[in-house]
């Protein structure tokens, strides 16, 4: 019986976090397109503006938080755990991003070091607003 309610509480935190990741995901992958669709971005092929870029990390940041939130929402327990896993997934992936689009041109430097400085302390403020939102 506790075996069943472990791989029960297992499987809620598996998908607690990987809910979490693709509402932060589809959110930021969804309005790229838009945006691209608007012409407030150029097309997939041509580079974007560092202002743009910009743009996209004030809307990544909000959508990441939001995720986290997610996490926290779902995870059986230890909420804040749950979305610090996320955010360390999301700073591993963003690295790996980062180093494998390193001198290829597809942007400037400066936004993959962010989106990838911003994967815990995103994580973190999700996880502190659902914490804070269980207290009033």
């Amino acid at each position: 019986m506790a075996d069943t309610a472990t791989a029960r509480r297992t499987g809620r935190s598996i998908l607690a976090v990987v809910a979490g990741i693709l509402v932060g995901a589809l959110l930021s992958l969804g309005t790229d397109e838009v945006l691209h669709l608007t012409g407030v971005y150029p097309p997939w092929s041509e580079r974007m503006s560092d202002p743009l870029f910009g743009l996209a990390t004030a809307y990544r940041v909000v959508f990441s938080i939001l995720g986290s939130w997610v996490i926290a929402r779902l995870a059986p327990r230890r909420p804040m755990l749950h979305a610090m896993i996320a955010g360390a997934i999301g700073l591993v992936v963003s690295v790996a991003g980062a180093a494998a689009t390193r001198n290829r041109n597809l942007g400037p430097h400066w936004y993959n070091v962010v989106v990838a400085a911003m994967a815990l302390p995103c994580a973190w403020i999700g996880a502190k607003i659902y914490e804070l939102q269980g207290r009033a």
